[in-house]
């Protein structure tokens, strides 16, 4: 069984990605964080294999999140994933640059 945590400020994103992964008999969505210091937080009482973070949320953002999360972890940290809307570029590459596995669009 995967376990995925999702961050994002976005109610709806949440429920939606929630909704998709839940009906996915190897996918178990273990956590959800609406900021980025929640999304720290959860990580480390949680310990997901996954973490689908959005880059652009209240408090910390998604980028220092991951920049705490890898601190946090080292080389146990769990796959993170960047989400994302086409117009971010920069910021997809700042999250990949803080230890981002790669990204994914929200296709809004």
């Amino acid at each position: 069984m995967i376990k995925v945590m999702i961050a994002d400020d976005q109610d709806v994103i949440r429920l939606g990605l929630c909704t998709i992964l839940q009906a996915q008999p190897d996918i178990e969505v273990v956590g959800e964080a609406g900021d980025g210091l929640s999304a720290v937080r959860l990580t480390e009482q949680l310990q997901p294999d996954v973490i689908l973070m959005d880059i652009r949320m209240p408090g910390i953002d998604g980028i220092a999140a991951i920049r705490r999360i890898r601190a946090a972890h080292g080389p146990d940290t769990p796959k993170i994933i960047i989400l994302t809307t086409f117009d971010q570029d920069d910021n997809v590459l700042g999250g990949l640059r803080a230890g981002a596995d790669g990204f994914l669009s929200k296709g809004v």
